[in-house]
């Protein structure tokens, strides 16, 4: 095989492994959101006992098919990319990387010394389910909403606990010691309870007052909820990227419609 068949068939591979404008590259996206979606519910069912005890040898033969194809996806992606090296400490090249290693770490570490360490690199395979956002193109610009939303997002969440800081300070300052509020940080596990509308019942207020502030604090956790809800949504309705191309030399993948080139590092883009 000549060099210019191999250039040509590692830009089509390129094309439907990274990207999804085409049809190959949407099927490819939808056959692996299917196999990761059975590998994670495999991990689930492995950890029930009654289901492990009576389908472990079928559950082991579909995990090392699942592995299979992971890995020569991984090996694909390294072949097509221009850095392989670079994509293999990428975020996601860490991701597909985490996806593989449990399954071969449990051939090679092998002893009743090393079951605690196998049953944590087991439990590792759930990460496959963050290889999702990477195949949706949906996951995609939800990813992106939540970064563009971040700094709002973070001064929301230190706005959130200064607030419980100060609640549960009043909380143990009103109820006291006698009424279970025996110390500010028990004082604010509350008050994170309670603003957070999940309400364990395991410490509640017994005066008058205490449960005036309480309703208080059960009302304005509705608000608080609806805050990051807001800040995340508004970021959406700006988000319209139909664009998937992702650059072959950094991976970046927040370009615009028309775009040639990539806005980062100025790598011409794969365009079809």
């Amino acid at each position: 095989m000549s060099s210019t068949q191999k250039s040509k068939i590692r830009i089509r591979l390129y094309e439907i492994i990274f990207e999804a404008d085409t049809r190959a590259g949407r099927l490819f996206n939808e056959i692996l959101l299917s196999i990761i979606l059975v590998s994670v519910i495999l991990v689930l069912l492995e950890s029930v006992s009654a289901i492990r005890i009576k389908h472990l040898h079928l559950l082991r033969i579909l995990e090392w098919i699942i592995t299979g194809v992971f890995t020569i996806e991984y090996l694909a992606r390294l072949w097509v990319v221009d850095r392989p090296f670079k994509y293999m400490f990428s975020f996601y090249g860490v991701i597909d990387l985490l996806a593989l290693l449990p399954t071969y770490l449990d051939v090679i570490l092998t002893g009743g010394h090393s079951l605690i360490v196998l049953r944590l690199f087991r439990m590792f395979r759930v990460f496959r389910i963050f290889k999702l956002s990477q195949y949706s193109r949906a996951g995609k610009i939800l990813s992106a909403a939540m970064w563009d939303s971040r700094q709002k997002i973070s001064v929301f969440i230190v706005f959130v606990v200064l607030l419980a800081v100060i609640i549960g300070t009043i909380m143990y300052l009103v109820e006291g010691e006698e009424n279970g509020f025996t110390s500010i940080p028990v004082s604010i596990y509350w008050a994170i309870v309670t603003l957070t509308t999940v309400g364990y019942g395991d410490l509640s207020p017994v005066s008058g007052l205490g449960q005036f502030l309480a309703s208080i604090i059960m009302i304005l956790g509705y608000a608080i909820i609806a805050v990051p809800t807001g800040i995340v949504t508004a970021a959406l309705i700006t988000k319209h990227q139909t664009n998937t191309q992702i650059c072959s030399n950094c991976f970046f993948d927040k370009h615009d419609d028309d775009a040639e080139y990539c806005k980062r590092c100025g790598t011409r883009l794969k365009i079809n």
